[in-house]
């Protein structure tokens, strides 16, 4: 393993952001000392049950609480996350409903923390077709996103698994170019999905990078999703392994993060854990301080 610090990033690149899923149940100030806890300096977190439903009122006291703590302790942009319900081109109506409505009312709630990121999944078409589905994912994100707005959606790259958008960059960019307010968009890289869909990262990451650059461009690369994956190249499942336990390997995570052309986005690590003790020591783990 490297013995490449956290803090040893190339001159001028900027510091690197570690942090993981955080439970929002008791509030956002709770979710600032718990990352401090693990020796994370960003965070991600479900702005309603993963499942759906309703979210829950905001308190703007623990809203103010929690940035005052996040500007205090230098953390880098959170990742807030739409439940995984949350599909703008299903077929079925209510579930296209569902989108808009939570996706309207989460941009409203994001207020709360400014200038930060809210991640989603692009959705499946369920048999439309690629192209109805880009279309239906930009006509929603037309309808949610203001002008006025200090939140930056980001697309999240999938495994490319059934009927998934999302598994090929230039759909992601297909769907960037067709929304009016595009400069309110980015993309959310997830090290496993874009395994298990096929780009390989482990093997020739400027490659990726290249082809991400001329598809989307590096400049909407505004976070990452740090995953080893439980499947070979190209597989399209889509099962996140801890890292150094699957088939990217520590090395291969270690190389994402540090590249200098990554530096500064936040990395949230979304990896199967039984206890947040278990982040801490991966966080530990990818900033050096701790053998894998």
């Amino acid at each position: 393993m490297s013995d490449k610090k956290l803090t040893d990033g190339p001159a001028g690149a900027g510091p690197v952001y570690i942090g993981c899923h955080l439970s929002s149940a008791d509030g956002f100030l709770a979710m600032g000392k718990a990352a401090l806890s693990i020796g994370a300096n960003t965070f991600a977190f479900f702005t309603r049950n993963p499942r759906g439903g309703k979210a829950k009122a905001i308190d703007p006291a623990d809203a103010t609480a929690l940035c005052e703590l996040l500007a205090e302790n230098r953390f880098g942009p959170l990742v807030a996350h739409a439940p995984y319900t949350l599909n703008p081109c299903s077929a079925t109506p209510r579930v296209r409903e569902f989108a808009r409505m939570a996706m309207t009312e989460d941009m409203e709630r994001m207020e709360y923390l400014p200038g930060n990121y809210y991640n989603f999944h692009p959705g499946s078409h369920v048999g439309q077709g690629a192209e109805a589905g880009i279309e239906m994912i930009a006509a929603l994100l037309n309808e949610v996103i203001r002008p006025e707005q200090s939140t930056t959606i980001l697309l999240e790259t999938m495994a490319g698994k059934g009927s998934e958008i999302g598994g090929d960059f230039r759909e992601l960019a297909e769907i960037i170019r067709r929304v009016e307010h595009e400069e309110k968009l980015g993309v959310c890289l997830d090290t496993c999905h874009v395994h298990d869909a096929g780009y390989d990262i482990d093997g020739n990451l400027d490659e990726v990078l290249e082809v991400f650059d001329r598809e989307i461009g590096l400049d909407r690369l505004k976070a990452l999703h740090i995953n080893d994956s439980q499947n070979p190249l190209g597989a399209r499942k889509d099962r996140h392994a801890r890292i150094g336990e699957g088939h990217l390997g520590t090395e291969a995570i270690r190389n994402v993060i540090y590249d200098p052309r990554l530096m500064g986005l936040p990395c949230i690590l979304e990896t199967p854990q039984e206890s947040l003790a278990g982040y801490g020591d991966e966080i530990a783990m990818l900033k050096g301080e701790k053998e894998n």
